[in-house]
């Protein structure tokens, strides 16, 4: 008899916590794939299946991309460890399989040569400064957020219950140098009443590699330009459920 499927509410429930529809994050894996160098062939109807637990574990490719559009480790995704030597069910179908990229071999980057680099994966506090010139004050922000790695991209994304606003970042590692954007979703009870701000950070990652610090700018609600000091502060090297559960809470 064959065992009924279990459906991933895990990962559903992060799916609509994005606002996206099944066609919006397939496309946003898409999009994920090609940032990092890797091509995946991500639809609704894959997506279906993984939701609908008719797929138990995606192919590394795709637990990748899932990781960077959602900020969150595959083991919080909801789907079943795959044993090593094994190969994922995503691999026998669930997607497009007469598209010509599911047959390649991704292609091996040679823009650069292969070069050491640190782990930057694991719990960090995120900490910045800004004015507010409704308040005519200077305030901080304060976070704890997971961050993944992939190669020289980072994927910053804060813990819910660590502040009331959310905060994510992507950033590049280019040796010390550390650049990228962020966006912060302001509470919508709280001064700013649920705005959305955006901008660009620079950090210099310290050589023992447990801190980054250096500026973001950004625009006011006025247009106008503003910029302040940020640092993010190393944690903890651990990305399991138990240690993102620990570190859910108020960030000091």
């Amino acid at each position: 008899m064959t065992a009924m499927a279990v459906p991933n509410t895990a990962l559903r429930a992060v799916r609509i916590g994005m606002r996206m529809s099944q066609d919006d994050f397939a496309r946003a894996l898409q999009a994920a794939g090609h940032r990092v160098g890797e091509p995946n062939d991500a639809n609704k109807r894959l997506v279906q299946r993984w939701e609908s637990g008719a797929i138990a574990a995606p192919r590394p490719v795709y637990a990748r991309a899932l990781e960077v559009v959602t900020g969150l480790p595959i083991s919080l995704l909801g789907f079943a460890a795959v044993p090593d030597g094994h190969v994922a069910d995503d691999q026998h179908g669930g997607h497009d399989l007469t598209s010509p990229m599911s047959n390649l071999a991704t292609p091996t980057p040679t823009s650069r040569p292969a070069v050491a680099r640190k782990s930057y994966e694991g719990i960090w506090l995120s900490r910045y400064q800004y004015y507010s010139s409704g308040r005519e004050e200077s305030f901080a922000g304060q976070h704890f957020v997971v961050i993944l790695q992939h190669g020289d991209r980072l994927t910053v994304r804060s813990l819910p219950g660590s502040a009331t606003s959310s905060l994510s970042l992507d950033l590049t590692v280019d040796e010390a140098v550390i650049t990228g954007t962020w966006v912060e979703q302001t509470d919508s009870t709280g001064y700013y009443r649920g705005a959305r701000y955006h901008g660009a950070i620079q950090l210099l990652a310290e050589p023992t590699g447990r801190r980054m610090a250096g500026k973001w700018v950004g625009f006011g609600k006025d247009m106008d330009v503003n910029t302040g000091p940020w640092e993010l502060v190393f944690r903890d090297a651990s990305t399991s459920k138990a240690t993102l559960d620990r570190y859910n809470t108020t960030a000091t």
